[in-house]
């Protein structure tokens, strides 16, 4: 990202100033600074074909293969089979995802117990939701209670859980997120996350990553120069800075 670029490089420029005050750029000084990079359209091409894959926007990412002639650093047929699986989660469907998972690759809970287990407390809840005690104080003890019995983090998730049993309005029970839809979303951002990993592909996409970057890079700045900002990042506009 040229904005990026600049931001840092004035970063380096005023700390080798050493700076008493605050130096002021102007717009036309800033826009000229951001004119003089240049930045490869199949780089930013890439960034967004990266964006589109790693977050499941399959149908957009072929548009925009065909369009851009972009190619994607996986197969893009794997993006259905990933989404199948976190969209079952999503919804509740904690078994069907497992075998979904398993399906696409074995491995993936094998060497990740950790994952496997999240997704078998995901199950446990479901049971808890839906009213199935006696199934869920079962599932928890034939599946859940050997894992906790040898990790003390899962034996302390596993009694958390099994708390939502305790009270009848899960309302007042002090572990109530778990019965939250953000807790199956977790969930989902897990398993996905292992899926792309088995897959060689980055777990989170590039581009949010560089727009913290710039955020963090214009507040260094701040201390040090007045010049424009870009306070708006769904626009990226340039603003003047206040007077």
């Amino acid at each position: 990202m040229s904005l990026f670029r600049i931001l840092i490089n004035q970063l380096e420029e005023e700390d080798e100033e050493m700076a008493t005050s605050k130096k002021v750029i102007t717009r036309e000084g800033w826009e000229k600074k951001l004119n003089a990079v240049k930045l490869r359209k199949e780089d930013m091409n890439t960034l967004v074909m990266n964006f589109l894959v790693t977050e499941g926007y399959v149908e957009a990412a072929e548009k925009f293969q065909r369009e851009s002639g972009t190619k994607p650093e996986i197969d893009l047929a794997t993006i259905t089979d990933r989404m199948a699986v976190k969209k079952a989660v999503q919804n509740g469907n904690v078994e069907d995802a497992i075998e979904k998972v398993n399906d696409l690759n074995p491995e993936i809970l094998d060497t990740n117990p950790e994952l496997f287990f999240h997704l078998q407390q995901q199950r446990l809840i479901e049971l808890i939701r839906q009213g199935r005690t006696e199934e869920a104080l079962e599932f928890a003890q034939e599946e859940l209670a050997p894992r906790g019995e040898e990790n003390q983090a899962f034996l302390a998730e596993l009694e958390k859980t099994v708390a939502l049993l305790v009270f009848e309005d899960a309302s007042n029970c002090p572990v109530k997120e778990l019965l939250d839809i953000s807790h199956r979303l977790k969930t989902a951002s897990e398993v996905n996350a292992a899926i792309l990993t088995s897959q060689s592909h980055e777990k989170d996409p590039k581009l949010p990553s560089l727009l913290k970057m710039l955020v963090w890079a214009q507040n260094q700045l701040d201390e040090k120069a007045v010049y424009p900002h870009i306070n708006d990042l769904s626009t990226g506009k340039l603003e003047d800075p206040a007077e």
